[in-house]
C-alpha cells in the first residue's frame, strides 16, 4: 500500500524522519507532503504515532488526467468495492494546481460520479444509500496528473483531543510538536515557554519527553472501516504504550494572563501530562533561568494590525533583553510572522527556517543564550 502524509510547508523533513523511525519503506518528501509504502497495519500505527503530519491518506491510484473523460475513467477503474461497503458514505474533496482541470467543484462532481457508477455496478443498485460509515475520498490534480486517496484520519491529526479551546492562539499541535523537535529537546534539559497561551508547546514537549504517542486519546475514521480489523488498532496502541518513558521532567509554561494559565493546566490534565508540566502566571519580560542548559521554545503574539504590531515590538524588546540573560548553553527558538522581529528582539538570528502557521508565513528564529549579537539593522 502507498501512503501520503500531507503536512505544513517546512515540516516535510521532520515527517520523513518520523516515517523512517516507524520503519516505513521508500520514504520520499515533496512540497507539503511525504510518501511511503507500508501494509494495512501501518494505518493505525501512522495515525496514532505521527506528531507533525496533517493526516494519513491511502493512495488508490495515480494517472494522467488532462480532461474530464480521463479523470472519470481513471476514477471508475479503481476497485472501490474493495474498500467502500454498500451503505458507505463517500464524500469527495480535493484541489488542483497547474492543471487544465482547474475547477475544483467540477472535478469533485466527476470523481463522485465515477466512484458512484463503479460502486452501483458492483452492488447492483442505481442509488447508493450512503447511510453508513464515512469513507472520505480525496484527489490532488497537479500538472494534469490525478492522485486519488482515501482519508484514514477523519479529523486532522493536530486534533489530539486535549485542547477543546485554544484561547485565541492559532498554533496547531502539529506545528508545536515540530518546533519542539527542531529545538532538539529530548526530555533531559529544562524546557520553557514564556508565552504559553493554551499550553500547546509545553504539552507537546511533555508528550515528546515521555515518548507518548499523540493519537492515543482520540478516534480515527478508519477505525470504523470493515476492511481494517479492530485488532490492528489494539496492537498499534499497545506497541505505542510499550515505548513510553517514565521519568522526571522540568517543563515550564508561563503567561501573563491568569485565564490562559488555568486553561493550560486543564489541557495538560486532559493530555495526561499534568504530572510533568508546570504552568505559572509570569511576565516574559522578566524571564530568567540560572541552569547552564535548556531549551526555550515559544510563539509570542505576532501583532497583525498596526497598533498590535507596535505592542508586539515592545514585547519582543523586553523579552529579547530577558533572553540575553540566559547562560550560553540555552537554545532559544522563537516563531514569529513579524517582519521586524530580529530588530525588535535586539539580535540577528543565528539561523532561520521558513514555516507556515496555517496560511500565515512565519520564520523560526534560532539563538543561543548569552550571545550579545548586534541587532539586525536591515
Amino acid at each position: 500500500m502507498k501512503y501520503t502524509i500531507p503536512c505544513l510547508f517546512g515540516l516535510e523533513a521532520l515527517v520523513a524522519d518520523e516515517l523512517r523511525r516507524l520503519d516505513l519503506k521508500n520514504v520520499r518528501a515533496e512540497n507539503g507532503r511525504v510518501h511511503c509504502d507500508g501494509g494495512p497495519a501501518d494505518i493505525p500505527r501512522l495515525n496514532i504515532n505521527l506528531r507533525c503530519g496533517a493526516r494519513v491518506l491511502v493512495e488508490l491510484a495515480s494517472f494522467p488526467a488532462p480532461d474530464f473523460e480521463a479523470l472519470f475513467q481513471g476514477v471508475a477503474a479503481i476497485p472501490w468495492e474493495d474498500c467502500i461497503p454498500r451503505d458507505g458514505e463517500f464524500p469527495v474533496k480535493g484541489y488542483s494546481i497547474s492543471s487544465q482541470l482547474h475547477s475544483v467543484p467540477a472535478c469533485q462532481a466527476i470523481v463522485k460520479k465515477a466512484a458512484a457508477k463503479r460502486l452501483g455496478q458492483a452492488y447492483g443498485c442505481e442509488t447508493l444509500p450512503e447511510t453508513g460509515d464515512r469513507y472520505q475520498i480525496q484527489f490532488a490534480l497537479i500538472k494534469d496528473t490525478a492522485a486519488v486517496y482515501l482519508d484514514t484520519s477523519g479529523d486532522g491529526l493536530y486534533k489530539r483531543g486535549y485542547r477543546a479551546h485554544n484561547n485565541g492562539a492559532p498554533l496547531r499541535e502539529t506545528l508545536a510538536a515540530a518546533l519542539v523537535l527542531l529545538s532538539r529537546y529530548r526530555g533531559r534539559d529544562p524546557f520553557c515557554d514564556p508565552f504559553c497561551g493554551s499550553g500547546t508547546i509545553p504539552i507537546e514537549a511533555a508528550l515528546i519527553a515521555k515518548n507518548r504517542a499523540p493519537g492515543l486519546d482520540r478516534r480515527f475514521a478508519a477505525q470504523k472501516w470493515q476492511s481494517l480489523p479492530a485488532k490492528l488498532w489494539l496492537d498499534a496502541a499497545e506497541e505505542a504504550m510499550d515505548q513510553e518513558f517514565h521519568g522526571q521532567y522540568d517543563i515550564w509554561g508561563g503567561d501573563i494572563d491568569p485565564s490562559a494559565v488555568e486553561l493550560s493546566r486543564h489541557n495538560a490534565e486532559l493530555a495526561g501530562v499534568d504530572d510533568c508540566v508546570r504552568f505559572e502566571v509570569a511576565d516574559a519580560g522578566k524571564f530568567h533561568r540560572d541552569s547552564d542548559y535548556g531549551q526555550l521554545v515559544t510563539n509570542p503574539p505576532y501583532g497583525e494590525r498596526l497598533l498590535e504590531k507596535r505592542e508586539a515590538e515592545a514585547l519582543y524588546r523586553s523579552f529579547g533583553k530577558a533572553a540575553r540573560t540566559l547562560p550560553a548553553g540555552w537554545r532559544v527558538l522563537v516563531l514569529s510572522s513579524h517582519t521586524e522581529f530580529e530588530r525588535a528582539f535586539g539580535r540577528s538570528a543565528e539561523k532561520k527556517r521558513k514555516l507556515y502557521n496555517g496560511m500565515l508565513k512565519c520564520d523560526a528564529f534560532f539563538y543561543h543564550g548569552g550571545a550579545k549579537t548586534e541587532p539586525n539593522k536591515g
